[in-house]
């Protein structure tokens, strides 16, 4: 047993509402499922009143009632704050004919006048009782040991719902904090890119100027020096546009039809100077699917621009882009030619910054599967890496239901 001095405070961590300093309490209404057991527990015990009652330090309020309307009153009024905290049921045939109860004011007539009294304890995991699943009538009745039993269960299930209720309201308020870190985090973001890309584009433009001075100036080491710090700045405005896009990633998902050759067709377009580069080449089927259309063409072109730039020296890419139904929605697949990642790399390339460095690889800032994986967690699916039979990647990205 708990200290008294401690229930309220007990009873806020189990997500129940408690009385005020003036004493006042708001009590939201009851859910469904514990409207249901109120009426069912009526049903049980074939008695006209049933009643979940939470008890607090001062007073006791009911979250649900069948056969009446709620109602609050001081604990010291109360019937069930009796017996309540001995754990195991009180069935009264006659309320008014026990010294515990008959000078109550819901017995002797100045609150009521309850007559059939049932109590059953509501025990939560850790043995704090929370309060009871009560029945009453202003006849006397009896309970056989099956309708006792019956209520015995459909306490269990208050608790059990009262539990659950409480977790989903948490896991609602953990869901709206991080909708509003994820706003905060794009909002401060936006404004570093903004604040970094301003003057590094400046520094990009005047070391133009300077290596075309330079180069007038027929000096190889300052050009060498310029050429570092422009092929530095370069690296460091990626980043910062990469950063961007990740953290913004998944903040305002806009769900449509999409199709998959058109999606493609917009990569291709895009990274038409990197294909042509490379010799690549970019085969696409079509699927009509529902997703974002702006975070999947970001997503596409992040894979078949990977799949251009990680390929083997001297072989030309081919990437091919498929789609297919699935069981639980669509599922679309880029598959490359190229180096391949290690199966001890696969997870591992999906976290934030992670690069492999391996020999004739592209300079990158690790976040290019990242944000892919991002967008696929977005729009409800998850991205998966494996190999391709002989050599190459094959990224998967499986599409929820609604797809």
């Amino acid at each position: 047993m708990v200290s008294e001095l401690a229930r309220d405070a007990i009873l806020a961590r189990t997500g129940l509402p408690v009385p005020g300093p003036d004493l006042d309490i708001a009590v939201p209404l009851p859910s469904e499922r514990l409207q249901n057991l109120v009426e069912l527990a009526r049903t049980v015990c074939g008695q006209p009143v049933t009643a979940i009652n939470i008890i607090t330090q001062d007073l006791q309020y009911q979250v649900a009632t069948a056969g009446m309307e709620p109602y609050l009153c001081s604990r010291e009024d109360s019937m069930c704050a009796v017996g309540f905290l001995s754990g195991t049921p009180t069935v009264l045939e006659d309320a008014s004919l026990d010294p515990r109860y008959n000078t109550n004011p819901f017995v002797d007539g100045r609150r009521g006048e309850i007559r059939f009294y049932a109590s059953i304890p509501l025990v939560a995991e850790d043995g704090f009782v929370l309060g009871t699943l009560c029945a009453g009538a202003r006849e006397t009745g009896q309970l056989s040991d099956r309708q006792l039993k019956g209520l015995e269960i459909l306490a269990a299930e208050v608790v059990d719902a009262l539990q659950l209720e409480h977790r989903a309201r948490q896991l609602a308020d953990a869901l709206a904090e991080a909708h509003r870190s994820n706003a905060l985090l794009a909002e401060f973001a936006g404004r570093i890119s903004h604040d970094l890309r301003n003057p590094l584009t400046s520094v990009l433009g005047f070391v133009e100027l300077a290596r075309d001075e330079a180069g007038e100036l027929d000096d190889p080491a300052i050009a060498g020096y310029l050429d570092t710090v422009a092929s530095s700045g370069q690296r460091m405005l990626s980043m910062v546009k990469d950063v961007l896009s990740y953290a913004t990633i998944g903040g305002d998902v806009r769900p449509a039809e999409v199709s998959l050759a058109d999606l493609v067709r917009d990569v291709v377009q895009d990274l038409a100077a990197s294909i042509e580069a490379y010799g690549a080449s970019v085969e696409c089927d079509d699927l009509a699917f529902t997703a974002d259309a702006v975070q999947m063409r970001v997503l596409l072109q992040n894979l078949v621009h990977n799949a251009i730039t990680y390929s083997r020296p001297g072989i030309p890419p081919v990437i091919r882009v498929t789609g297919g139904r699935s069981e639980d929605g669509a599922t679309l697949r880029v598959v490359d030619n190229g180096k391949g990642i290690s199966e001890a790399d696969r997870k591992r390339v999906l976290d934030p910054l992670v690069r492999l460095y391996r020999e004739d690889d592209p300079p990158g800032t690790g976040l290019g599967l990242a944000t892919a994986a991002r967008i696929a967690t977005a729009n409800g699916g998850r991205l998966e890496i494996g190999p391709v039979p002989g050599a190459g990647t094959m990224v998967t990205v499986h599409l929820g239901g609604n797809s």
